[in-house]
């Protein structure tokens, strides 16, 4: 049997992993600043992570979300006290794109609606609802485009306003920071537009942090950047260091009944052991500030570089936009350099989400490779 090929792959297969450093079989190092989609948040195979997990699976690995676990309630409220949070109750699952389903399943669930409103450039998931909300006609399946979604320019409120008018919207959903489109932005501004509209006219308000969450930006979530308080919250990538897993925050607004949602894997033991050794190295070891401060660095270092057109993003999610298309810079910089970098759908901007404990040494290693490259 062969692999459904769905994926272009670089010819490189990594073999181990330790911080920011990938080998490969061949026994080539490479240093890693994409994570895996910003999946990598405290560094690859972290010691307290595998103590973690191999302490947990020599007690029990996996049982059903219909017996007491205790480990959820010890991930929900540390959750709650390291975001600020408090007021939100959790709900485990897998993955972002099954986080944001749920999100919008329960906005439904709660308004009576269905109409979904997103923004152009954004990117939700690959499932039903979560893909249907995701602004590219290329993996939208006929069965998807059942769902009602309407894409709007990000901070045109004025557009916003007479949509939400009509009275037929479930939820509007939006990254403070966009992933895959390439690092644009709301506005302060029109972040708190949208949570004042969607007050007034009984919308529930979803922030997809699926990406930009846990530390990456700065601050535990990117939307603590306009301060405003969402209904909903979608995570996942960082939340695990690699082990799946993703959760909704659910306003304590939200009424909880049996059944209204539910998942086999979600939250299950191993997962959670996971997800709070995560917690547990970003509380120790500071990482969500030095998140702030690297992205700083970066920022200021970056500056000089050649065909660049500005730096996008904030903190350890990062974008360089130049003035040329970046798909062979990103080649160069893996079979030339060793570094691993990402793209996005504006094929101008390099990606770079490296884990959240990147020091200032690997940053001008990087910056002086990316110049023999441009």
């Amino acid at each position: 049997m062969k692999l459904f090929d769905v994926y272009p792959l670089y010819d490189v297969v990594p073999v181990s992993a330790r911080g920011l450093m990938v080998t490969d079989s061949q026994g080539k190092e490479y240093m890693d600043l994409y994570g895996g989609h910003a999946v990598i948040s405290i560094g690859h195979s972290h010691p307290h992570y595998v103590s973690r997990i191999k302490e947990q699976l020599e007690k029990i690995g996996f049982y059903s979300n219909s017996v007491i676990n205790p480990l959820q309630e010890q991930l929900a409220e540390k959750l709650g006290r390291m975001s600020g949070c408090e007021n939100y109750s959790l709900f485990l699952c897998n993955s972002g794109a099954e986080a944001n389903e749920n999100a919008l399943k329960l906005a439904s669930f709660h308004t009576g609606k269905s109409r979904v409103i997103a923004f152009k450039n954004g990117f939700h998931g690959r499932t039903s609802a979560a893909v249907a909300a995701t602004d590219n006609e290329k993996i939208n399946a006929p069965i998807n485009k059942q769902q009602k979604v309407s894409f709007l320019a990000l901070n045109d409120a004025e557009t916003l306003k007479a949509e939400l008018e009509k009275g037929d919207v479930c939820a509007v959903i939006l990254e403070a920071i966009q992933g895959v489109g390439g690092l644009d932005q709301p506005s302060t501004e029109f972040y708190r537009q949208l949570r004042a509209l969607c007050t007034e006219m009984g919308v529930v308000l979803i922030a997809d942090e699926v990406q930009s969450g846990y530390g990456r930006s700065g601050k535990f979530f990117a939307f603590q950047h306009h301060e405003v308080s969402p209904d909903i919250i979608s995570l996942a990538k960082g939340m695990g260091n690699g082990f799946p897993v993703g959760g909704v925050l659910i306003h304590n607004k939200f009424q909880a009944s049996y059944g209204l949602l539910g998942t086999t894997f979600g939250g299950n033991h191993l997962a959670c052991a996971a997800a709070l050794s995560v917690l547990e190295v970003i509380e120790s070891e500071n990482l969500i500030s030095n998140a702030g401060e690297m992205g700083q660095y970066f920022r200021e270092k970056a500056k000089s570089l050649s065909g660049l057109r500005k730096i996008k993003g904030k903190g350890l999610m990062l974008g360089l936009e130049f003035d040329f298309d970046v798909a062979d810079l990103r080649k160069r910089l893996i079979f030339n350099q060793q570094i691993f970098t990402g793209g996005s759908k504006d094929r101008h901007v390099l990606r770079i989400l490296p884990p959240l404990n990147i020091e200032k040494t690997h940053i001008d290693h990087f910056l002086s490779a990316l110049k023999k490259e441009l």
